[in-house]
């Protein structure tokens, strides 16, 4: 999908030569393309502004499309549009015009910031001089938003019409957690949606690749899974989806925004789960599918 913005697609899809298993990764926040225009509009330092990133997520997930699976990745960044948020959840303070019925503007993540087009980045840094135009919205939801997501849905679709099932792998990371009390924070964050957006024989083959690595997982806290996981998981249709949160110190700095000498073990550790949900035994999400039914 074109941008006006930019000179290359705003996102694409890496397709294997050889479609070998239901799975479709997703990497919706890692794009790390900013347009100049775009970057006129902010208040941000270059580093500042790319905090929201869920920085190399794309590259840690990279050897999908190798091993036969798609793998959607974005090129824009989260801070310029999310396309893990409704459509239209935009903040009315952001625009120079008053927003209609038509739009979302009263949701926790508006109140945080943190809509369709953010407010803010990361540390609650706001991203804009000046108020936008509902014509700048528009154009970043209409020409990428809903693009994005038709695309989204295609790959789905082929895999169900190809296995039977489908399977929405949402790759995202995260800021380093605090402890809570005597207990260690998460290395890793699986969403779905408190058991609701897919199998649970999925959710546990995933939790063994990483406690297997001496990982600490948690479940759906403070992580459930977003906009995605929560629209196209329906187990009992035969589409499955989870979010996967991986910490980003334990393949990043944090601050400076670069890959640490743990990178390249962790794009391994990600490629052996690959390996893993490819290999999971299709039967046991038909089965999950027909007890719904």
């Amino acid at each position: 999908m074109q941008s006006d913005y930019w000179d290359k697609p705003a996102f694409e899809t890496i397709r294997p030569r050889r479609l070998t298993a239901p799975l479709v990764f997703n990497s919706g926040h890692s794009g790390r393309d900013y347009p100049q225009r775009f970057l006129e509009m902010t208040r941000l330092d270059h580093l500042s502004i790319r905090q929201s990133e869920d920085a190399f997520v794309d590259e840690l997930f990279g050897r999908a499309p190798h091993l036969g699976t798609p793998l959607l990745r974005a090129h824009f960044p989260r801070a310029y549009l999310d396309v893990n948020r409704e459509p239209w959840e935009l903040d009315p303070q952001m625009f120079e015009e008053p927003l209609s019925d038509r739009y979302n503007t009263t949701s926790p993540r508006v109140a945080a910031g943190l809509g369709t087009l953010a407010r803010v980045v990361a540390e609650n840094k706001p991203i804009y001089r000046d108020r936008l135009t509902l014509d700048d919205a528009c154009m970043r939801i209409e020409g990428i938003y809903l693009p994005y997501h038709a695309t989204l849905q295609k790959l789905l679709s082929e895999a169900l019409t190809q296995f039977g099932v489908a399977v929405l792998v949402d790759c995202h990371s995260m800021p380093r957690l605090a402890r809570s009390g005597d207990k260690a924070a998460p290395d890793i964050v699986l969403g779905d949606r408190y058991g609701t957006a897919c199998a649970p024989v999925l959710m546990d083959l995933i939790e063994t690749v990483f406690t297997s690595a001496g990982l600490r997982v948690a479940r759906n806290r403070p992580y459930a899974g977003g906009y995605a996981t929560r629209t196209y998981g329906r187990p009992q249709y035969g589409v499955h989806a989870v979010q996967i949160e991986i910490s980003r110190h334990l393949y990043m700095n944090e601050v400076t925004l670069s890959r640490n000498e743990s990178f390249d073990a962790v794009r391994q550790l990600v490629e052996k789960l690959i390996f893993a949900l490819i290999g999971l035994d299709l039967t046991l999400l038909a089965t999950n599918k027909a007890a719904a039914e």
